[in-house]
């Protein structure tokens, strides 16, 4: 287990364990009996802990003037408490905002926003962030909100840094006014939580060389990108900006009285399967990482292209896409990516069932692995003996091209360096 991990055991990693221990008997009267000392700000539970190390001097009140001191800064932070009541943020309502993914490695910016639709000025606002799971870590924290007029606006911005890929969820975020003195705090008003996607790094591949073979792909894809390629005529439309005006149908445009276009679709075209290799013990975890971000720089690169991505298949998940001449996006790609976790072993027979629904119509297949073995090579050699061509890149150490596969450098992947492939 990561020492980070351990650190952080008593703090759910995900939110629905989380809800789990806030709704759970001992979570509500914790949160019960916390609710006074939330109540105190960080300077006056500070207070209040300094004040009962030195009641443990005092206690001799026949010899030793401390006890003045505790009671002094008893009183002190009782005061403060008694009035918290009267510090509410009235008529104030908060949001919080973030992007939808964030590449792994990369710094994720969460905006809190204040937003004062009452008759009153607000003074000495503070942002209370969250508990982070295990991977999670703030780079930034706000300062102290000075004012919030009526009809008042303000943003803060925190930034944070999450270590592990995969599907993360915020906690909500508090807004306090202070007292003064700053010793305690009003009724919190807690933001939305948010949810956000660690997505691999999209390795830089700038190049890729797949085999050109094609199939027939019966009623074709009416809105993929024409190449020159033979098409068949799928029908007529209104006409609409940037289409060719070769395309233009003048009966109907007589017929209709309104400018229309043929529309064409192509019947052969190439599709691409993207397999990734999950095998835990194949290689280190940095590997597994590389082969993700090598995976997503091949999808990248041909959605670029003219080919479509038919399916990823990443351990035992299969996801089946159309990405590539403007069908869906990346980010599609990216979310399933960003949900794999290693696997045992690598099966040539299990890999084939996960992908024989769809091997009639894929042309090729890109197999990013971790190793070269003979499984793998099992796998590759049934592929093309059902005629699916298949583009081998193995995650290594060392740059190598052999006619079976070829090794792509991790430290090449992490350092986002150009990939001719």
């Amino acid at each position: 287990m990561d020492l980070a991990e351990l650190n952080h055991v008593l703090i759910p990693g995900t939110k629905s364990a989380r809800d789990r221990y806030r709704n759970a008997w001992l979570g509500r009267r914790l949160r019960f009996l916390s609710t006074p000392f939330m109540r105190l700000s960080r300077e006056g539970r500070a207070l209040l802990v300094m004040a009962g190390v030195a009641a443990l001097f005092g206690g001799d009140v026949g010899r030793t003037e401390a006890h003045v001191l505790v009671l002094a800064s008893a009183s002190l932070v009782v005061s403060a408490f008694l009035f918290t009541g009267a510090y509410r943020l009235s008529g104030v309502t908060a949001g919080l905002s973030l992007p939808r993914r964030v590449t792994l490695g990369d710094e994720i910016a969460l905006t809190i926003s204040l937003r004062n639709d009452g008759h009153r000025t607000h003074r000495s606002i503070r942002l209370v962030p969250p508990l982070l799971p295990w991977d999670g870590t703030f780079r930034a924290l706000p300062n102290d909100i000075d004012e919030l007029p009526p009809g008042g606006l303000v943003t803060a911005t925190v930034r944070a840094r999450f270590a592990v890929r995969g599907e993360h969820h915020v906690d909500p975020f508090r807004a306090v006014a202070l007292l003064p003195l700053g010793l305690s705090q009003g009724a919190s008003l807690p933001t939305s939580g948010a949810r956000f996607v660690v997505v691999p790094k999209v390795a830089r591949v700038v190049s890729l060389t797949t085999p050109k073979n094609r199939r027939h792909q019966p009623g074709g894809i009416a809105r993929a990108s024409r190449t020159g390629d033979a098409t068949d005529l799928l029908g007529v439309r209104p006409y609409r900006p940037g289409d060719p005006v070769r395309d233009l149908h003048a009966r109907s445009w007589a017929r209709h009285g309104a400018p229309m276009v043929r529309e064409y679709q192509e019947e052969y075209f190439t599709r691409i399967g993207i397999v990734v290799d999950t095998d835990a013990g194949a290689a280190s975890s940095a590997h597994l990482e590389g082969a993700l971000s090598l995976a997503a720089g091949v999808v990248a690169s041909l959605c670029r292209g003219e080919a479509l991505v038919d399916v990823l298949v990443a351990g035992k998940h299969v996801e089946q896409l159309s990405l590539g001449r403007s069908l869906g996006s990346l980010d599609q790609a990216l979310d399933v990516l960003a949900a794999v976790r290693p696997s045992p072993g690598f099966g040539a027979e299990a890999m084939l069932g996960r992908l024989s629904p769809y091997l009639e119509r894929l042309s090729s297949v890109v197999l990013v692995a971790l190793d070269w073995d003979d499984a793998r090579a099992a796998f590759v050699a049934a592929m093309r003996a059902r005629g699916v061509e298949t583009l081998v890149l193995v995650v290594g150490d060392h740059a190598s091209r052999t006619t079976q596969a070829t090794t792509v450098p991790l430290e090449a992947i992490t350092k986002g360096e150009a990939l001719a492939l």
